[in-house]
């Protein structure tokens, strides 16, 4: 079974940086889209940014300049570099990726169990 674990979270003053990591682990056969969503209580979950497996990446116009998405496919995994962090960027941040498991003709979308980003003075 394919699993997705998330760390690097934390507390950090407005301006600091973290970086957020997700390891996929399981019978992977191939990885497409991987990405990184949050959500704070009361709002919808929205994407942060993406990253495909040619490198492709989009993020969401409130950290254009910020935050660096990339993935290393030998360690499947994917990497949320934050930098200049806002109070408005507090969230749990979640991990997306869509992977198809070895014996499976098709991918399937999971997620990781999410970890919390504060950023407060």
């Amino acid at each position: 079974q394919v699993q997705l674990m998330e760390s690097g979270g934390g507390l950090v003053q407005p301006g600091g940086s973290l970086r957020l990591s997700c390891a996929a682990s399981g019978r992977i056969f191939s990885i497409n889209n991987m990405g990184w969503y949050r959500q704070v209580p009361g709002k919808e979950r929205e994407l942060v940014a993406s990253i495909i497996s040619g490198g492709n990446t989009k993020y969401v116009d409130s950290v254009k300049g910020r935050f660096t998405i990339s993935r290393d496919d030998a360690k499947n995994t994917v990497l949320l570099q934050m930098n200049s962090l806002k109070p408005e960027d507090t969230a749990m941040y979640y991990c997306n990726a869509k992977i198809r498991e070895r014996g499976y003709s098709f991918a399937g979308l999971y997620w990781g169990q999410g970890t919390q980003v504060t950023v407060s003075s």
